[in-house]
């Protein structure tokens, strides 16, 4: 328990001590004087109840003027979240209206909304190459603006995505080698990505970078964006098909423990911020302890006064 003002505890229980040994004396004193003039004391200790309820109501009061709390374990949904948005080509796509980039934002902006302060979102974008847009932060309006930037370009590379996000994560610069090494990131279970994609891959491993984000304890949720039926668009004058590749985006999340949200229209687009779980974290908080005392102080004073009035015909 921790008190915010321990002085008021010291002075109230000084008080309310100086209180309890005055009423001793006095007791004591009238007593004495009704001996000596040859008249019984009226004893037992329910003589005097009311005024020990009193002064314990007294000295509740001073514990609950200090400002007690307990520390007690609280779970909240707390972290990191790196919302990493593909904005390759295929991602102008109609077959989520109006696009699927305009779907993506939605999403993203609604999983924003949805979190509590207590997450820090950063924004990535890919397709090829990723940038952070917006670094970590607890203000969630600066991701809310980068995600409102976003614009189609270039090709897909998810792997670059996951690794992108680790560093924006870590805050050093992640490169899976091509050999195969996975680099030592430390363990950040906090942590979690979450992919917007239509998952057309295009470059890039994406089983290293995924098991490398599962090593640093990183977990990737994928929200696929787009239908299996697929959508033509228009790339520097060439019509290209493209279609969401689920498996690929479910093979990301499972690696490392995530889920796979399809998101195949507007309707389920707006479900997700509900959809995907994000770590709870359990931490100490204080509870005020006041309220509480104060109660008990009002009953035992209250309580005091009534046997008090009753047995005596005045308060004190």
């Amino acid at each position: 328990m921790s008190l915010s003002s321990p002085l008021v505890l010291v002075v109230g229980l000084m008080v309310t001590v100086a209180l309890g040994w005055g009423v001793v004396v006095s007791a004591r004193r009238r007593a004495g004087v009704l001996a000596a003039a040859g008249v019984a004391v009226p004893g037992g200790r329910r003589t005097y109840l009311g005024v020990g309820l009193t002064i314990a109501g007294l000295g509740v009061l001073a514990v609950a003027g200090a400002g007690p709390a307990a520390m007690v374990p609280v779970p909240r949904t707390a972290g990191t979240v790196i919302l990493a948005v593909d904005v390759s080509n295929s991602m102008g796509a109609d077959d989520v209206a109006p696009t699927r980039l305009a779907g993506a934002q939605r999403a993203a902006r609604a999983f924003v909304e949805a979190q509590p302060d207590s997450v820090d979102i950063g924004v990535v974008a890919f397709e090829r190459g990723a940038l952070t847009t917006a670094r970590p932060d607890a203000d969630h309006s600066l991701a809310l603006k980068a995600v409102d930037r976003l614009k189609v370009t270039g090709g897909t590379s998810l792997a670059t995505a996951i690794t992108a996000s680790l560093s924006a994560i870590t805050g050093e610069q992640v490169v899976v080698d091509r050999d195969g090494t996975i680099p030592d990131l430390g363990y950040w279970p906090s942590a979690t990505i979450v992919i917007f994609s239509d998952g057309q891959n295009q470059g890039g491993d994406v089983e290293q970078a995924a098991t490398a984000a599962q090593k640093a304890g990183v977990r990737i949720h994928t929200v696929g964006v787009g239908t299996p039926a697929g959508a033509t668009v228009n790339v520097d004058g060439f019509h290209l098909r493209t279609a969401l590749d689920e498996e690929t985006l479910t093979l990301i999340a499972r690696t490392t423990g995530g889920a796979y949200h399809p998101a195949s229209d507007a309707a389920r687009l707006d479900g997700i911020a509900d959809s995907i779980d994000l770590r709870l974290t359990v931490s100490d908080e204080p509870l005020p302890l006041a309220g509480g005392l104060i109660g008990l102080a009002l009953a035992l004073l209250t309580g005091g006064a009534a046997l008090t009035v009753l047995r005596s015909g005045r308060v004190i």
